[in-house]
């Protein structure tokens, strides 16, 4: 009924969406052929279809729903329904997926993420979420293949949430894990105050799963905020709200949490602080520091070793200044007696600035000897 009435739901949001989306569904596939139809709304009967209705049009719209396709497909004297969600992104269709699946189904090995029941397949493929109902359907499971398929060309990939990874999975009941984005859907499952009393509008998003622990159902929420302060603040608030941590005496809902680091994790249910704390301390919080680049071990060399490395470094560099000196000066020499005014020092290019501290003149050509020879 839940879902039979979330569908009348979404296609009022359709009403008012462009058509640009629509024609995913093939016109045939695995040998059942049909036609793809825009969802037909029906008029709203009474006044409580109308309060349910717009619940669930509102939990469409918090999960981001876009458009969606319905059609009939047809094999010898068998039929299915098929119907399919767009999502404005991944994070949406996994929690539309969720909120759609129940605790009686099994997996069907359609995708990662699928679910079925004799009647009913549901089946994430990216931003998508595909529904198909008929009979028998897990005999007819290779025939959905090809429709996978062709959703799945059709889809826009994405990171879907990973919070699910964090739930503990000793005594959890089967696919009762939902996640949420906002509070219309959470306030379905477990509500402590009215509206938007989790803190969704401050970036957090949350999971929830139901436990069976002592013959008892034990709900566990965890909630993770984009920062610690976000979930420290959130955590206060909670206690001194709705008492979580200190319930009041015969107060039939009682709630616990606990925190560690941007997560928050609230148990209801539970008889005791210590029964919830042994479902509370099992809720993996990611908190551990890992590096993956390879490691090394700095040393520092001690005074002795530095000094004498500068002694030695000194030298060398003292030592290599010397023999660069003697090599240029000497080869300057060799070249100036063997090639005399001609390569280094020609006295048509060279010209000497005198002080005038003597009465002799300096001569260029003196350098080489030439002005003695030229006087003789």
């Amino acid at each position: 009924m839940r879902i039979r009435v979330f569908l009348l739901a979404a296609g009022l949001c359709l009403a008012a969406l462009p058509i640009h989306a629509q024609g995913i569904l093939p016109h045939s596939f695995g040998g059942w052929s049909g036609t793809t139809d825009n969802y037909i709304t029906t008029p709203i009967k009474t006044e409580e279809e109308g309060k349910i209705a717009q619940q669930q049009s509102d939990t469409a719209r918090e999960f981001g729903f876009v458009s969606g396709e319905e059609g009939n497909y047809a094999r010898g004297g068998e039929s299915l329904g098929v119907r399919l969600y767009r999502m404005k992104d991944a994070s949406g269709a996994y929690g539309l997926y969720t909120y759609l699946r129940s605790p009686e189904m099994v997996r069907a090995d359609l995708a990662e993420h699928s679910a079925m029941t004799q009647g009913q397949v549901l089946v994430l493929i990216g931003n998508l979420v595909l529904e198909v109902s008929g009979p028998s359907l897990p005999k007819s499971k290779a025939d959905l293949q090809p429709l996978v398929a062709a959703v799945k060309s059709r889809a826009e990939e994405g990171i879907s949430p990973t919070l699910w990874q964090r739930l503990p999975v000793k005594n959890v009941e089967h696919y009762t894990d939902r996640y949420f984005l906002g509070p219309v859907a959470l306030n379905q499952f477990l509500s402590l105050g009215q509206g938007d009393w989790l803190g969704f509008s401050q970036g957090a998003e949350a999971e929830i799963a139901k436990y069976r622990v002592g013959g008892r159902e034990l709900t566990l929420l965890i909630a993770d905020f984009p920062t610690p302060k976000g979930a420290q603040e959130k955590l206060a608030e909670l206690q001194q709200q709705y008492n979580v941590n200190n319930p009041k005496d015969g107060s039939e809902a009682k709630y616990y949490a606990k925190r560690s680091l941007t997560l928050v994790a609230i148990v209801s249910g539970a008889q005791s602080e210590a029964e919830a704390n042994a479902l509370l301390n099992q809720v993996a919080t990611n908190s551990e520091v890992t590096w993956n680049e390879p490691s090394f071990e700095l040393t520092q060399p001690n005074i002795a070793t530095i000094i004498v490395g500068t002694i030695i470094g000194t030298g060398i560099i003292c030592a290599f200044t010397l023999i660069a000196g003697i090599a240029f000066g000497g080869f300057r020499l060799i070249v100036k007696r063997l090639l005399p005014d001609r390569v280094f020092d020609r006295s048509s290019q060279m010209q000497v600035l005198q002080l005038g501290l003597s009465s002799k003149p300096i001569n260029a050509e003196d350098f080489y000897g030439l002005g003695s020879s030229q006087q003789k």
